[in-house]
């Protein structure tokens, strides 16, 4: 009767442990599906497209764009590019997404560069949990 009972307890407790992985994963998928969701409202509200900022971007700080994004930032909609160029760190260019105006152009040192990255990369795992 224990050993019936050992059995029952190990499998019970199995199947509750993949239930809480399988829960985990969905709600993993349901946060990048928002932020993809999020992403398509933010490019019909934008009046220019991601390549004719980035054009903007570029003639207003030449160099090469590593990374970019379509973003709210205090109440505005931005697209915001990291540029690398000839001088250490990266250079941020911040384009609004309605009237293609550069509003924020700076300077980030590879410690600022650094400590961003950091930043991002904590919020990343605490939207996984």
């Amino acid at each position: 009767m224990k050993s019936k009972l050992a059995v029952f307890t190990l499998v019970a407790a199995f199947g509750l442990g993949t239930a809480v992985v399988q829960a985990d994963q969905t709600k993993s998928v349901t946060k990048e599906t928002k932020k993809t969701e999020d992403q398509a409202a933010l490019q019909k509200e934008a009046k220019i497209s991601m390549e004719k900022a980035q054009e903007i971007a570029l003639k207003k700080v030449p160099g090469k764009i590593e990374s970019s994004e379509l973003e709210r930032e205090h109440g505005k909609l931005i697209y915001s590019f990291d540029i690398r160029t000839s001088k250490p760190g990266i250079m941020e260019v911040n384009v609004d997404a309605l009237n293609g105006k550069v509003i924020a152009v700076e300077h980030e040192s590879p410690k600022k560069e650094a400590d961003e990255k950091k930043k991002e990369a904590k919020e990343k795992d605490s939207t996984k949990h």
